[in-house]
């Protein structure tokens, strides 16, 4: 395809305190979830100053694709647009059609199939092009990755980094709980047990489970189980001492990562006596990086675009929660 441009389309979090109530209601609104847990969520943030790590990541993320892409190709410039905070997607597109961009090949930091993860983005990059205008270029997103051989290294790297830490530790893996409404409609659960299978033979470990983190929504709606602190409790009853938590999940820290993990299931761990360690995300990895420069030049080299089905990822019938 005759791409001229490429697109990091990523979630967006608030730099500030003043940030975080207007980032929440954009990220809230039409969603049936109680005042009480976004207040909640907004404590979270403020326990890190009122600032998310996400929006850094992304310009860390940039930063070393541009070098990448300017040593290895193919050399295309890079914008960067969010869902939910500044600079908000539809700003990005006026930009590029400003700038005379005509097709982009778009990255969305998610690497698993779910509505919020997958289908919503392609939804977010239509509704921007509308409010963007005519001018707007086409977006093709690249579809989710989480097989992709190079994100399994630079994850299995993560793990072998945190055993280090905690030789012979039972691994928790890690993800957002999503509604069993939306998780019913999508791959979400397999691709990540399939992610978690190929990881932990990546970094030659043989003792995991896969777990659920930051359930929101209301409290009768069904979620993915067992949340990572019952299965701490799980663990130590069993006996288990060490534990790495690897939020295979998250392609970076998100404020999930750094109060759901680094706060309530480090203290929960300390409580039981357990030994806790919690693995790195995938960040900036060389090995990331280079995976998407090939999933561009791929998709370049491809005489069409490969869309996800329009059929994939459905929205849940009762949508709700603050996603990651």
């Amino acid at each position: 395809m005759d791409y001229d441009a490429i697109l990091i389309v990523s979630f967006g979090g608030p730099e500030g305190p003043e940030d975080v109530m207007p980032f929440l209601e954009n990220v809230l609104r039409g969603r049936n979830v109680p005042r009480e847990r976004m207040l909640e969520v907004a404590g979270h943030y403020a326990h890190f100053g009122g600032r998310s790590p996400i929006n850094d990541y992304c310009r860390s993320l940039i930063a070393a694709l541009r070098q990448k892409l300017e040593s290895a190709g193919p050399r295309l410039p890079v914008y960067w647009g969010n869902r939910n905070w500044q600079p908000m997607l539809s700003d990005t597109l006026r930009l590029m059609a400003a700038n005379g961009v005509r097709r982009a090949i778009a990255f969305a930091t998610s690497a698993f199939a779910s509505y919020s993860g997958c289908r919503q983005y392609l939804e977010n990059i239509e509704a921007a092009r509308a409010a963007a205008g005519p001018g707007a270029p086409v977006v093709d997103k690249i579809p989710p990755f989480f097989d992709h051989p190079l994100f399994i290294q630079a994850t299995a790297d993560r793990l072998r980094e945190a055993l280090d830490r905690l030789p012979g530790a039972r691994v928790v893996f890690t993800a957002h709980s999503i509604p069993l409404s939306m998780a019913a409609g999508c791959d979400y659960e397999r691709q990540l047990r399939e992610t978690a299978v190929r990881v932990a033979e990546g970094a030659a470990h043989g003792g995991w489970d896969l777990a659920w983190q930051s359930r929101s929504g209301p409290p009768g709606q069904p979620w993915l189980l067992p949340d990572i602190c019952d299965h701490l409790r799980a663990l130590a009853g069993q006996g288990v001492r060490d534990v790495v938590a690897a939020p295979i999940g998250f392609l970076s820290d998100h404020i999930e990562v750094l109060y759901d993990l680094d706060v309530e299931a480090a203290q929960a761990a300390a409580g039981l006596g357990l030994n806790f360690v919690r693995a790195a995300t995938v960040g900036t990895h060389p090995a990331m990086v280079e995976m998407i420069r090939q999933l561009v030049a791929d998709r370049l080299a491809a005489p069409t675009p490969d869309p996800c089905p329009a059929d994939c990822c459905p929205a849940p019938m009762r949508p709700g929660g603050v996603s990651k």
